[in-house]
């Protein structure tokens, strides 16, 4: 469960990333959050993680009151949390076996509870055919689909989906889409950050909308092709203004000054991973924008914190790898 509570951040630099935010995903909820780039997407995902704090407000996640945090608890609070990175961030040098079974074997978890839990996820995402190929053996959907089992195998209560899609073939979305609902079907919470709206469209469900740090809609819509155009999307209407209907029919009635025509975030504003990581965006002020950093910084960011965590590193990295290689014969 994730609950924020008139949540506001405003970072070093001054821009404001959330002004106000109340929102709740409950247990066994699956939700997509939208919105264009430098919307709060990043901030609320940096909120839910224990990556940043916020200005004011209260944020809980999965029981954690993570404003009363200790630090020497978040780990034991983001074993609560799986993460599905857009680029995979998979161990090239490991098998699909040991790439996922090493998140239970950081943390120390017995051999035989690795065994079954590995095995378990892997039939669950398709890939028993694949235990022992290496990322590079594999096809993008592939790949996707061991971070997914990645994700999963500690069991955790949420999974958080960053543009799990951003990185595969089109056709092979829905693919990944129908598995997290899968999951989602089992009991795991999930919150799918996305920029692709057809598959808002196609699936439909809880749909939260952010513009400009404010949360601007956040009801349940049925899936079909007649939903709202992508301006819709990057522009909003205020939660609780419009029925499903008058929601569904909104494409045909936004005034045409609804948006600010020069405005990039009324554009489809998704911009591919490698022009993500070549863009410095800065402030008005001239300081860099947090909210404006690439994705694979921010990711970056959040792994290098798990990693020091749990007491990782290179070494140990490749030590796990010469271990238990009789695990998956057995």
């Amino acid at each position: 469960m994730v609950e924020f509570q008139n949540v506001s951040v405003t970072y070093a630099s001054g821009v404001d990333a959330l002004n106000n935010v109340s929102l709740k995903i409950n247990d066994g909820d699956f939700a997509f959050v939208v919105g264009s780039s430098g919307a709060g997407k990043s901030t609320m995902i940096k909120l839910i993680l224990k990556e940043i704090d916020a200005t004011s407000g209260t944020v809980t996640v999965n029981g954690y009151d993570l404003n009363t945090l200790k630090k020497k608890q978040i780990p034991e609070f983001r074993r609560t949390l799986g993460f599905v990175f857009q680029d995979f961030r998979l161990i090239s040098s490991m098998t699909v076996y040991d790439n996922i079974a090493f998140v239970l074997r950081v943390i120390d978890s017995p051999p035989k509870l690795v065994k079954k839990r590995v095995s378990y996820v892997i039939n669950l995402v398709g890939l028993d055919d694949k235990i022992n190929s290496y990322p590079d053996e594999l096809s993008g959907g592939e790949k996707q689909r061991v971070a997914i089992a990645r994700a999963l195998v500690n069991d955790p209560q949420m999974i958080i989906a960053d543009e799990p899609t951003g990185n595969i073939d089109p056709e092979l979305s829905y693919e990944i889409v129908d598995l997290l609902k899968g999951i989602n079907d089992r009991g795991t919470t999930v919150l799918m950050v996305t920029h692709e709206h057809d598959l808002v469209r196609r699936f439909g469900g809880r749909i939260i909308n952010i513009t400009d740090g404010e949360i601007v809609f956040d009801e349940v819509i049925t899936g079909m092709d007649e939903m709202p155009d992508d301006e819709f999307f990057e522009n909003g209407i205020s939660a609780g203004q419009m029925s499903e209907n008058e929601f569904l029919r909104e494409e045909e009635t936004l005034p045409p000054d609804s948006y600010d025509s020069d405005d990039d975030s009324a554009e489809d504003v998704f911009i591919p991973p490698e022009q993500q990581a070549e863009e410095t965006t800065v402030s008005e002020n001239g300081d860099e924008n947090p909210l404006c950093l690439s994705e694979d910084a921010m990711l970056d960011e959040i792994l290098a914190h798990i990693a020091d965590e749990i007491g990782q590193g290179e070494k140990q990295a490749e030590d796990v790898r010469n271990t238990d290689e009789e695990e998956v014969g057995e």
